[in-house]
């Protein structure tokens, strides 16, 4: 019996912030893998990093973000991956923006956008990815987040 890996090396990021009452959430046009897709933040765990700081690490290298508040988004991006023949489980971190933030794109985006969570939902390529952003939509925009999620950042 031949078994499938699951992997757990990167984590992704869903950046929002709040405009005149309403909510948003960063996307970002990839240039590199998924080419022309739009994406939250994602990237590798480094040696020595825990997950969040790595999603703290991913935000300022993509966006030159840096958040007010960050949060386990209490969910896990998970994906088959055919060319490695493995499952890839990420962590969701949720990382709230001030309004006034301007953003820096590294070189793997072409481009930005702030859209309010239905406009993200007919932009993004995945079913998994629309699934994140209902969650984080529902859990963190919606409502209060628990206490217990939030992560203080050193």
């Amino acid at each position: 019996m031949q078994e499938i890996p699951i992997r757990c090396h990167a984590v992704s990021l869903v950046a929002v912030r709040t405009v005149n009452g309403e909510n948003e959430v960063l996307l970002l046009r990839r240039t590199r893998s998924l080419r022309g897709e739009w994406c939250q933040i994602a990237g590798a765990i480094e040696h020595g990093e825990t997950a969040w700081q790595a999603a703290v690490r991913e935000l300022a290298e993509e966006t030159g973000l840096v958040p007010i508040t960050l949060h386990s988004g209490d969910i896990c991006e998970q994906f088959y991956e055919a060319h490695l023949d493995a499952i890839s489980i990420l962590p969701v971190f949720v990382a709230t923006i001030d309004s006034a933030s301007s953003v820096q794109l590294n070189p793997e985006h072409s481009e930005y956008r702030w859209v309010s969570f239905s406009e993200a939902d007919g932009m993004v390529p995945f079913a998994g990815q629309r699934k994140i952003l209902r969650h984080v939509e529902a859990e963190f925009m919606l409502r209060v987040p628990s206490h217990h999620l939030a992560i203080k950042v050193t």
